[in-house]
């Protein structure tokens, strides 16, 4: 719904004042869609706009914005607005945004909020930051086993609009322990003269606690694709229930820390345009520096040779030809497992399998290489004119390296992260540009030790 055309013309009303032709716009519009055009108009216009929405569009409207548009407009708004609009709020997202904002800011606004959403606001704020209690909801629906189905649907018509979700009921006994759930569909079909616990599933629940980390959360919504899934104490009561939708956030944040990392810099806590430039730079800067530094290995490694070089300065033709032969089957490897790693496709006592799977295809891809290298020296020692034994030598200096260094790049790429994630690391934090780095250094060693063994006595 929302495109180029039309924010002109809705900037244009603005100025106009034509604040009645903005709330006729507006009545078809989604929230999501309002937060998004919201989020695109100047800041000082942001306010105009939010306040023509209808009150409970409002907040919905607000839970879909960014922080920082979030805090213009708690700064634009009345107290009174700012109060209805906090008050309102899902607990969770409500959650999310309070943990964003500086801590005196957060202070403040959770005094406005009611008694009882003070209670909620404290409790939830009081777990890690990364726990499932950050993401949980307390407005959970919970019925007793012994109602019966037409008892039930006049609860839910009666507390209804107060839960999280209505897709999964949970059954809890007399003190309030969770016994089992049922999905809305069964609810619906089911006879109004039935008991809870005749229908309620007999399966072995799936829950989860508030300490756990989200990132736990997220396997196991994948793992049993729930759309919800509710949150015990360590009694078994239940205390909450945590939706799809938060973990579809979990998994963005998870997924471009992964990304950033992979691409070689610290994972950054704000979005690219909204962090601070030195911010940003120093995050760059840290893997920059390490990366420098294990190149100078690099350097110091031809420095080494340095010898053979003078002798043979031909060998240097295919120094970038080798290395980076290396670093790209390095980064392929490190790719495919990192992905199967935080998909659950392998485990680290899988290492073994990945190993023996990553010889065959370094072996299998470096010969690959190693013949095209070898007909590529012998293809221009032809059009050069000189072809001689000594170039069939550098030729086969060359497509021995190439499977050597081939075959240590997907060794190296496909174990590192393993290894990482044994002692604790994230994987990704075995990037591309660390991988590639790692197998420069060596390539280096592969390359001018097969030129010693078959180019003695010839070049060298």
């Amino acid at each position: 719904m929302i495109g180029t055309p039309i924010l002109p013309e809705i900037r244009e009303l603005i100025e106009q004042r034509n604040f009645s032709a903005l709330q006729r716009l507006f009545n078809d519009w989604l929230p999501v869609d309002l937060a998004e055009l919201i989020s695109d108009l100047p800041e000082n216009e942001q306010a105009i706009l939010f306040r023509l929405l209808p009150k409970d569009v409002a907040t919905e409207t607000f839970e879909y914005l960014e922080v920082d548009a979030q805090q213009n407009l708690l700064n634009a708004l009345t107290q009174k607005d700012v109060t209805h609009i906090l008050n309102s709020m899902s607990p969770d997202d409500r959650t999310a945004m309070l943990e964003e904002l500086p801590g005196p800011v957060a202070q403040e606004l959770i005094k406005l909020l009611t008694f009882k959403e003070f209670k909620i606001a404290k409790t939830l704020l009081a777990y890690a930051e990364d726990s499932v209690g950050r993401l949980m909801s307390p407005d959970v629906l919970s019925v007793k086993t012994d109602w019966e189905i037409g008892k039930v649907l006049e609860y839910i018509r009666t507390h209804g609009h107060e839960s999280e979700t209505l897709n999964v009921i949970y059954a809890v006994d007399d003190h309030g322990k969770l016994v089992g759930e049922m999905m809305a569909r069964d609810l619906l079909l089911s006879p109004l003269d039935k008991k809870v616990g005749e229908i309620i599933s007999e399966d072995k629940i799936i829950t989860l606690t508030a300490t756990q980390d989200q990132q736990d959360a997220l396997e196991a919504f994948k793992r049993y694709d729930r759309v919800a899934l509710p949150v015990v104490d360590s009694n078994g009561y239940l205390i909450g229930i945590v939706t799809v939708d938060d973990m579809l956030d979990v998994a963005e944040e998870e997924e471009t820390e992964d990304i950033q990392k992979f691409g070689g810099i610290e994972a950054l806590e704000e979005p690219y345009i909204d962090l601070p430039l030195l911010e940003l730079v120093r995050k760059r800067a840290v893997w920059l520096v390490v990366l420098f530094l294990g190149e100078m290995l690099t350097a110091s490694a031809m420095t080494y040779f340095e010898g053979e070089l003078a002798k043979a300065i031909v060998l240097a033709t295919f120094i970038p030809l080798i290395i980076s032969s290396g670093g790209n089957s390095g980064s392929q490897a490190a790719t495919l497992i990192i992905r199967s790693l935080s998909l659950g496709e392998i485990t680290l006592q899988d290492w073994w399998k990945v190993m023996k799977r990553e010889i065959l295809s370094g072996l299998m891809l470096g010969s690959l290489l190693g013949v095209i290298g070898v007909f590529r020296v012998i293809f221009w020692a032809m059009i050069l004119d000189q072809y001689t034994s000594v170039w069939l030598l550098i030729a086969l200096t060359v497509g021995f390296s190439l499977l050597g260094i081939v075959l240590w790049g997907t060794l190296a790429g496909s174990m590192l992260p393993m290894l990482l994630q044994r002692l604790g690391i994230d994987p990704a934090t075995s990037s591309a540009p660390f991988v590639a780095t790692l197998v420069d250094v060596t390539g280096i060693v592969i390359y001018f030790s097969f030129a010693s063994v078959l180019l003695k006595g010839v070049l060298l």
